[in-house]
């Protein structure tokens, strides 16, 4: 390289109008043939690259896109599909790709989990004795099409081979040597091929890089790219870390490879510490990761070009690439359709589109110090900064104040889980195994037409409130006649867990068209926290109270937790996230104390995102749990100790964070489980759980509805290892996408499987 480039690592897959996941979901549902499918998804896949081009982007990314996920689309490069879904060998075909992902008549899904620390999910290969082979260069496939097409020296993509095993399953921790054997000749073949194409570099991920490695896994990790290296010597590989600081610094700058992609936002301390202590080779180029690739704010322009100046007192600008600190993948993909948006937000917001129009104006800004164009930019774009951080929004001193002297605020329960339990079970009266719901009921197209239409005007505000009244009223009667002891209102008023509590609460705001990709076809579009969070008025105590006045039963209050609401959320990123937290946890705990004061005394705060926000690397976990746990706390701690406080959660490798969900100090607490029982249960068979808990007896994904003779079964394998006397029975979790013929006849189960357990069990001979 002879001047500082720039680069990209990934672009959002779904379109400025989501039109892949149309795309997808009308090849699903057969209304397009799979031709046509193919010929719209090139035009959308050349476009994203035609966009990076006119923009100026120097280095820019193939084979980031992808018809569901990029670590599938590795498996089928290399054959990996299980034997239950019958594939013949060769390249995977369209339909064996997608009954993968999704499941067929005869075959399950693979599994899917969180890429890392994002809200991302990816399809988890299955390496079951499964022999891999090279189908498809898949990166050079990409290579020559960008280059044929539009003349672009593209930067093939590739998840490394470390990482792809890492987040694999199927195999053993003793059969690492034996994998890497099997799938590195498959790997250097994939790069000769791109060498002998005249392929100038290669972005090779490897953010398992930035978690707690052990010194033999990087001896393993060492012995990859020795290998790669002589299989293609004349390749530039850049090896791309992202998501927090690199773990094994010294040994991964000296790995033979030509380029080492940090990332200098989520891992900037310890990544600029590290090139403090041991600099940085002068045989590498370094992908400077700059650019936040997962939160939406415009980046302090000024202050990136003075840590390009400290930067370069380690390596100069032409050993340098300006890149984002990770894909875009991440984020919507441009502001442009934002139009009802105030100014002093939209100029301070940066999708896809205009956080590459950032690392284009910095890599001008170092090449031409003392153009005028580019010294209004970065004036417009202080100017912008300095007006949102001077806005009354983030200027709400009693918020700050609480904040400050947290420390001050009431965050135990008044009586320990022994002594209010016996409290509760006077006040309840509950039966032994107690059956309840999660909290919604489904949300059938008449109801998501009832939102509409009051959305849009066509509906006055009482003709809504009126409909909603129809649905809890059908709901609770239902309820009744299917015979659960706890009730809940069935959340009708509710599209999203978190979106609800944003568009009620202080310091959020949405987009129009803020769409990134969840999973597969499902995009979410996150709520933003853009200034103090504050409670304005109370935002379920109507309906819930209404539940409550037609039933003699308990009526759960349901509400999402201040951990959850954070981490489904686009943040701030002028204050610490766990003040933030302070800020909503304050906020909901108003919210408790209005439910109780109404008379519902049994409140739920969900907590499914919990797990899911540990940082990567262990030795920050603790600090992560501790303000986690003490934000849900201070939501839940001011309640009498005859109000029953519950929680959910998904599965979540419930043995790593044991301590910490037993200090959140919930009365009940509900677990996600269905598809790992046995796993959850182990872990139970080494921790103790003292406070009362419900693990899902069945599995609310599929349409299935589960016979009583199987959550027999369920609960029985669960009492083997938990207190009947705290166990609870409920489904996996809540029932808003299911059909109303399914869910009521899955809880008639539910409930006839509790009785006949409590009936028949001697389990529960000591304690009936």
């Amino acid at each position: 390289m002879d001047s500082l480039k720039s680069s990209n690592l990934g672009y959002p897959r779904i379109g400025v109008n989501r039109e892949w996941k149309k795309l997808l979901e009308a090849l699903w549902a057969n209304k397009i043939q799979e031709s046509e499918f193919e010929k719209k998804i090139e035009e959308l896949r050349l476009n994203h690259l035609k966009l990076q081009q006119e923009k100026g982007i120097d280095l820019i990314p193939v084979n980031d896109f992808s018809l569901y996920d990029h670590m599938l689309d590795t498996a089928a490069m290399f054959g990996i599909v299980p034997k239950r879904f019958n594939y013949p060998g060769g390249v995977v075909s369209l339909s064996t790709y997608y009954a993968m992902a999704r499941g067929s008549k005869g075959a399950p899904a693979c599994e899917m989990t969180k890429w890392f620390n994002t809200n991302y999910h990816y399809i988890v290969p299955e390496l079951n004795d499964i022999t891999p082979v090279l189908t498809i260069n898949k990166p050079l496939q990409a290579y020559r099409e960008a280059k044929q097409k539009l003349g672009i020296d593209g930067k093939p993509v590739l998840i490394g081979l470390y990482t792809f095993l890492k987040l694999s399953k199927g195999y053993k921790s003793g059969q690492w040597d034996e994998l890497i054997a099997l799938f590195l000749p498959l790997y250097a073949q994939i790069l000769r091929e791109l060498e002998q194409e005249g392929v100038r570099w290669v972005q090779i991920d490897e953010p398992v890089l930035v978690s707690s490695l052990s010194v033999e896994d990087m001896d393993r990790i060492t012995h990859i790219y020795k290998q790669l290296h002589e299989a293609a010597p004349g390749l530039n590989i850049m090896l791309q870390t992202y998501f927090d600081a690199v773990e094994h610094y010294e040994a991964t700058v000296s790995l033979p490879v030509q380029g080492i992609g940090l990332d200098l936002v989520h891992g900037y301390d310890r990544n600029m510490q590290h090139m403090a202590k041991h600099g940085f080779p002068k045989d590498k180029v370094l992908g400077a990761g700059l650019i936040d690739g997962r939160n939406i704010w415009a980046a302090d322009l000024q202050s990136k070009l003075t840590l390009l100046n400290t930067l370069s007192q380690y390596v100069p600008y032409e050993r340098m690439i300006i890149q984002p600190s990770c894909s875009l993948l991440h984020v919507p993909v441009t502001t442009g359709q934002e139009t009802k948006l105030g100014s002093e937000i939209r100029q301070v917001l940066a999708f896809a589109n205009e956080k590459l129009d950032e690392i284009v104006l910095l890599t001008k800004a170092v090449a031409d110090k003392d153009s005028e164009p580019i010294a209004r930019e970065l004036e417009k774009n202080q100017q912008a900064l300095r007006e949102i951080n001077a806005s009354s929004s983030r200027k709400k001193e009693h918020i700050q104040e609480m904040v400050e002297r947290i420390d001050q605020q009431p965050s135990a329960r008044a009586g320990t889980f022994a002594e209010r339990r016996i409290l509760q079970q006077n006040k309840w009266n509950l039966p032994i195994l107690p059956t309840t719901t999660i909290g919604s009921f489904p949300q059938t197209s008449e109801v998501r037409q009832a939102r509409k239409k009051w959305r849009t005007g066509e509906w006055t505000e009482e003709q809504y409130k009126t409909f909603i009244q129809e649905q809890i009223r059908l709901w609770i009667n239902l309820q009744e006649e299917i015979g659960l002891d706890v009730l809940v209102h069935g959340e009708f008023e509710r599209t999203d867990m978190v979106e609800f509590f944003g568009e009620k609460l202080g310091g959020f705001f949405f987009t129009q068209n803020g769409w990134v990709q969840s999973y597969g076809s499902r995009c979410v579009k996150p709520p933003v926290i853009y200034g103090d969070v504050e409670f304005i008025k109370p935002m379920t105590v109507e309906e819930t109270v209404y539940a409550q006045s037609l039933t003699n039963k308990p009526v759960k209050g349901m509400l999402t937790g201040p951990i959850t609401i954070l981490n489904w959320s686009f943040v701030r990123d002028d204050i610490p996230r766990e003040k933030v937290a302070y800020q909503i946890a304050l906020a909901l705990r108003q919210e408790v104390e209005a439910l109780e004061k109404a008379g519902i005394e049994m409140i739920q705060v969900d907590e499914p995102a919990l797990r899911e926000g540990l940082p990567i690397k262990r030795q920050d976990w603790q600090h992560y749990l501790d303000w986690a746990v003490l934000s849900f706390r201070l939501a839940t701690a001011t309640v009498k100790n005859t109000t029953q406080i519950h929680t959910h959660m998904c599965y979540c490798e419930f043995h790593d964070i044991i301590d910490s969900i037993r200090e959140l100090d919930a009365d009940v607490i509900s677990i996600e489980t269905s598809r790992s029982h046995g796993e959850l249960l182990h872990s139970f068979e080494e921790h103790t759980y003292d406070h009362g808990i419900g693990l899902g007896v069945y599995d609310i994904h599929s349409p299935r509805v589960p016979d009583v003779k199987e959550m027999v079964h369920m609960i029985d394998r669960s009492l083997s290892v938990l207190d009947p006397e705290l166990f609870w029975i409920n489904p996996d979790c809540g029932l808003k996408t299911r059909g109303m013929d399914e869910t009521i006849a899955s809880l008639k189960n539910m409930v006839e499987a509790a009785k006949s357990f409590r009936e028949k069990s001697p389990v529960l001979s000591s304690s009936l």
